[in-house]
């Protein structure tokens, strides 16, 4: 009864939260559940998909090879997100690719049913129109980061958003754990780069370190950096 759609809660966090209970039991009958291995590809740049992936339980990346074979970082996806829908709504291939960031566990919803739903749910319609729209919010802002704003100040501003987002651990560090060259890809910058940048947070104090796990120490001198208030 838990995998049902209808019962989850986790579509609280998307547009499905606009399905009404007819609609949520006949995408329950046909989506399937999939285990997404840690490195594993949801799906790649330039697939055409016959679904969208909603994201159980899990962190994804989706980013986008640039002409140089640099794999620019868009966006961090976590749980209740709906990976793929815009690629699907606008039956085009993916412009992005969707890697698992740990081991995932996702429902795979056809096409047809979210077809079904868009053309006879105007709630689901304006649900959807609203997270495509606040998605490119989101590029719009990483835009101006990268237009306005260093490599220190996007990694401190980084950092301070994934304390926000994954928590801290027990032993006070950032909930999940990001490798260097996830971060120099989150941040458009080359991995050489965000090692000497995230060496100097760590001199100054603001940041410790344990192998690839991180820890804010002082948040107000972060925010500094951000707003351009400190070097």
């Amino acid at each position: 009864m838990e995998s049902r759609c209808e019962n989850c809660i986790i579509r609280e966090l998307n547009a499905l939260k606009a399905l009404k209970k007819e609609e949520l039991k006949r995408i329950s009958d046909t989506k399937v559940s999939k285990t997404i291995r840690k490195g594993d590809f949801i799906f790649e740049e330039g697939e055409k998909l016959n679904g969208v992936f909603c994201v159980k339980d899990g962190v994804s990346k989706l980013s986008k090879m640039s002409d140089n074979g640099k794999d620019q970082i868009v966006k961090i996806a976590t749980k209740g997100e709906v990976l793929g829908q815009r690629s699907v709504i606008t039956e085009e291939c993916t412009n992005l690719s969707a890697v698992a960031l740990n081991d995932m566990e996702v429902c795979f919803i056809p096409k047809n049913q979210l077809s079904e739903s868009i053309s006879t749910n105007p709630d689901f319609t304006k649900e959807l129109l609203l997270e495509m729209a606040n998605e490119l919010k989101i590029a719009d802002n990483i835009i101006v980061n990268m237009a306005q704003k260093n490599v220190r100040q996007r990694i401190a501003e980084l950092l301070l958003y994934l304390e926000i987002t994954f928590n801290i651990d027990a032993d006070g560090y950032i909930g999940m754990i990001f490798t260097r060259e996830d971060i120099a890809g989150i941040v458009g910058t080359a991995k050489e780069a965000c090692i000497r940048a995230l060496s100097k947070l760590k001199k100054d104090g603001f940041i410790s370190t344990e192998g690839k796990r991180i820890k804010l120490v002082n948040k107000q001198k972060l925010q500094a950096i951000v707003d351009g208030l400190t070097e």
